[in-house]
Parts: C-alpha cells; sequence; structure tokens
C-alpha cells in the first residue's frame, strides 16, 4: 500500500487529487487529507500514517515552501522511525530558499528520502546545486479532456485561471485591463479560482477603485469541467504570478491552444519557450504585459504559431506519456 499526503481540494483538484487517482490504475492507494484547517490537517496526516505503518510500503508527500514544508518534514520523520521509504513531489518555487536559510532540516528531509520528485527543471537544477538526489517528473494532464481549438484573429478577451494568493500578483492582471481599455474599450477579462488568503475581494476591490468592475468577472473557484467549458469563450491566457514552479494551469492553457503571457518567474522559462509557444513578461511589469497582448491582438499569425507550438507541447505532458515514469520509480523502492 502507498500513502500520499496532501492538501486534497473538493472544487480545484491538487497534485494529490489527480496523481493519486491516476496511480490507483497500477497500486493500491490511500490519500490525505481533505481538511481544511491547515494544524488539523498537519495532525490527520501524522495519524494516517500511523495508521497504515504496518502496511505502508511507500510515503509520497506534496512539498511546498510554505507551511507543507513542516508537513513534510514530519512525514520524513514518521517514515525514518517506521522504516516506511518516503518521496517528496517538489512544487514550491520559493524551495530555493528554503535550502538555504534551513540547511540541517532540509538535509534531514531530502537527504533522507528514497528520491526527491519534481515537476520542475528550474527545481532539479537547484536540488542538483545542493547535492540532493532529485528526478524531473512533469506535472501531467489527460489531454483527451482539453479541446483545442486553434486561435489567429483573436479578441480582448483575457482568462486567469489559478488561485488567488498575494504570490500570484492578482492585482497586476487588473493594471493591464487598465492600459488597454481605451485602446480596446470592449476587452474583458475573466478570473477563476479560490481564495487562499483574502486576495479575492482585494482584487474585487481594486477592480472597483480603477472603474473596471464592468470588465472583470470573478467566478470563484470551478470544477475543471466547469472552467474548460468556460475557456471556449477567451482568447488569451494571462498569468502574472510573482513565484511559480511548474503550474499545471499554464499546460492546460497550452493544451487549449491559448496563445499565453506570464511573467517570467521560477520555473515558467523552462516551462514556457518565448516567443515560440508563450510570451514571457518582467515579474510585475504590466505594461511590458499590455504590450505583448496589444502585439497578439494585432498580428494573427503571432498567434497562430503560438497555440500549434503550445498543443504540440501539452502533448509530451500527457499521462500516457508520464505514467512510466512513475512506475519505474515506484517500483524500484517498494520491490
Amino acid at each position: 500500500m502507498i500513502l500520499y499526503l496532501g492538501n486534497k481540494k473538493s472544487i480545484t483538484p491538487s497534485n494529490v487529487d489527480t496523481l493519486g487517482e491516476q496511480l490507483k490504475e497500477n497500486y493500491d492507494i490511500v490519500t490525505c487529507s481533505e481538511v481544511s484547517n491547515k494544524l488539523i490537517r498537519f495532525l490527520d496526516m501524522m495519524r494516517h500514517i500511523i495508521k497504515y505503518r504496518k502496511s505502508c510500503q511507500l510515503l509520497i508527500v506534496d512539498t511546498y515552501s510554505t507551511w507543507n514544508f513542516y508537513y513534510a518534514l514530519m512525514t520524513a520523520f514518521f517514515g525514518k522511525l517506521f522504516n516506511i521509504p518516503y518521496i517528496p513531489i517538489l512544487h514550491g518555487g520559493d524551495l530555493p530558499k528554503r535550502l538555504k536559510k534551513y540547511p540541517r532540516m532540509s538535509q534531514y528531509l531530502f537527504g533522507g528520502a528514497s528520491t526527491n520528485v519534481t515537476p520542475s527543471i528550474y527545481l532539479k537544477e537547484a536540488f542538483d546545486k545542493e547535492g540532493y538526489n532529485t528526478l524531473y517528473i512533469p506535472n501531467n494532464i489527460e489531454l483527451e479532456q482539453y479541446t483545442y481549438r486553434e486561435r489567429g484573429h483573436i479578441a480582448p478577451k483575457l482568462l486567469y485561471v489559478r488561485s488567488f494568493a498575494k504570490i500570484y500578483n492578482t492585482k497586476m492582471a487588473i493594471r493591464v485591463v487598465k492600459n488597454l481599455v481605451e485602446k480596446y474599450p470592449d476587452i474583458s477579462l475573466c478570473m477563476v479560482g479560490p481564495d487562499r488568503d483574502g486576495s479575492l475581494e482585494d482584487t474585487k476591490t481594486y477592480a472597483k477603485e480603477l472603474g473596471l468592475s464592468d470588465k472583470v468577472t470573478f467566478t470563484g473557484g470551478l470544477s475543471k469541467p466547469e472552467w474548460i467549458k468556460l475557456a471556449g469563450e477567451y482568447d488569451i491566457f494571462i498569468n502574472p504570478t510573482n513565484f511559480d514552479n511548474l503550474p499545471v494551469s499554464i499546460v492546460e492553457a497550452m493544451a487549449l491552444g491559448f496563445p499565453i503571457v506570464s511573467t517570467n518567474v521560477g520555473g515558467l522559462p523552462f516551462l514556457i519557450e518565448d516567443g515560440v509557444d508563450g510570451l514571457l513578461v518582467d515579474k510585475n511589469d504590466d505594461k511590458m504585459m499590455s504590450e505583448k497582448i496589444d502585439n497578439l491582438l494585432t498580428n494573427p499569425a503571432l498567434c497562430k504559431t503560438l497555440s500549434t507550438h503550445a498543443r504540440a507541447k501539452a502533448d509530451t505532458y500527457d499521462w500516457n506519456v508520464i505514467k512510466g515514469q512513475w512506475d519505474n520509480i515506484i517500483k524500484d523502492i517498494i520491490k
């Protein structure tokens, strides 16, 4: 049996929801925790390890750079206590700072792992530099869920799909609309995602302050089928984040054929090749992002190129391509 620990979500699936279900094709998997309170979720995860300590052959834990770092640290402690091998899956774009700031805890967690897995070349390079055993396995999608639509002649209809959190710099998206509204009076922005730290209300208030309430729609969290259906009404995908690793939402946008305009932070330049399958701008540079969007709206040939190349890249992230890599790792550990 394999125990997979992460933050299970009822609306917007997280890695433990998606990868956990996919691994059930070949393995006996128990996943947790769906508890929303961070402290109680932590206790629930530790309870699961103790409960399954005799039958568990492998622990997998989603590892981020914030509170979840300590979930993973305690997973390592119990894994060593009960002689259960464990794999941290590295997601947090700020994890390299953790390695520098907390070297002893990092060595205990990542140095004691059977292996560390990351969906980001950016993080792999950072962990390799510190001497940790790290394997690159990209985040995946099930490609048949995403209907490709080639974008050529497009309208100023922008889409954002992500949680609302300060690190994702959602107010920048509002400033982009402000920059473009005079030239494109029919511009619209749809922002899809649940709130994480109060940023959703802050962003709504900011849009109102700039006189853009009629230009920006906030849907809250949507299920995957719901937002994929909604995506068919929009033409440009924007990602204004200040920190990132390898967001699945970008891969999904590629699969749908969006021309993507994203900030050039963390693992994003390893995912998006600027001018080939997306466009990159400097962190927090709303003017640069606005200029890139303006260029897309006046350059159908560029839109078409980005759209077709994005879909081709998304093909390489299909679960049918990726699952063999997970099989190899798991079989090596639990045999």
